[in-house]
């Protein structure tokens, strides 16, 4: 493939074309030198303006807790309101994509003709649990032709903080009666989530002692607003739709050209660090020049832009 055909894909993806994401998405995910040429080209053409109006919702939790049964949930709200879906499932565990890519697409259910949803897994490769550069770039592409884009991982190490400095809005989800709630008690990780979330409500006492106990915690760190809902995934669903809310609800508050700015930001001295490392921040005068760099490339700089300024300030090659 040519930059030009790979850039004609994200030109498609930037008009609402769904049916460019796979093959984009191959191209993203291609990190030999070439590819992330192709990559460059692909997400100039589909940042073009920088305005893509999908909401980016980061799901994360802990192992076990139920999140690939929530998303199927949520998929089916999402459609029945009429709106598109994209997830990318995160596998921490491999650097390798193989078995687990038909695990994540059976975990989350979904009608497989419906073109309105896509589920693509990425291995999150040598980051302790934190997002690869291929899942942010694969995010940004995505924005413009589905109405949501999630970003789903395993809630260990960095992920947590990695999904909240990319997304819109980030869930944090947990389980009642297995530890979960007191341990995210104790991780510090308070200020990540917009929205809580707190699944099995169908265990009835159990469920509603562990919303009250973070809604209680919430309150004594300052976080009012920070919504605690209780779902539940068995049938017939409980409390989706109040998360469908929830997660509209906050989105309603941003200012989303800023938020949308920074992300991209925090994505490119991502890639720029991934990349070069830390002699490559050095190079920079350190993060905070470099922050300073990007902040100065305007608030509409798509991410590709952004990481090739950062290699011309520091004079290495891309």
């Amino acid at each position: 493939m040519t930059e030009g055909h790979a850039a004609e894909l994200g030109r498609r993806l930037r008009e609402g074309d769904r049916s460019a994401a796979p093959a984009a998405l191959n191209v993203i995910e291609n990190r030999s030198p070439r590819g992330r040429e192709q990559a460059a080209a692909l997400l100039a053409e589909a940042e073009r303006g920088g305005g893509a109006p999908g909401h980016l919702i980061g799901v994360t939790g802990p192992p076990g807790v139920g999140k690939s049964s929530l998303l199927s949930a949520l998929i089916a709200e999402w459609r029945r309101r009429g709106k598109t879906a994209a997830v990318l499932a995160v596998d921490p565990s491999s650097k390798r994509s193989g078995g687990s890519l038909l695990g994540d697409r059976a975990r989350i259910q979904h009608d497989p003709r419906d073109d309105g949803v896509l589920i693509r897994s990425t291995a999150a490769g040598t980051l302790l649990g934190g997002l690869a550069v291929s899942t942010r770039e694969a995010a940004f592409a995505l924005l413009p032709a589905f109405d949501v884009v999630v970003v789903e991982t395993v809630g260990v190490g960095q992920s947590e903080t990695d999904v909240a400095e990319l997304c819109d809005t980030t869930a944090v989800v947990v389980q009642p009666g297995s530890g979960d709630t007191l341990q995210f008690l104790k991780a510090g990780i308070m200020e990540v989530p917009d929205v809580l979330v707190v699944t099995k409500a169908d265990l009835g006492k159990i469920a509603l002692r562990a919303r009250r106990d973070l809604a209680q915690a919430l309150r004594a760190l300052g976080e009012r607003d920070t919504p605690v809902v209780a779902v539940s995934s068995l049938p017939p669903p409980q409390g989706i739709d109040e998360l469908a809310d929830a997660l509209e609800a906050h989105r309603a508050t941003l200012d989303l050209p800023a938020v949308r700015a920074r992300a991209r930001r925090l994505a490119a001295l991502a890639e720029f660090a991934a990349e070069h490392g830390e002699k490559g921040l050095r190079a920079l005068g350190g993060r905070r020049a470099a922050e300073a760099a990007l902040a100065a490339a305007g608030d509409a700089t798509p991410l590709p832009d952004l990481v090739a300024e950062l290699e011309r300030r520091a004079g290495v090659a891309g």
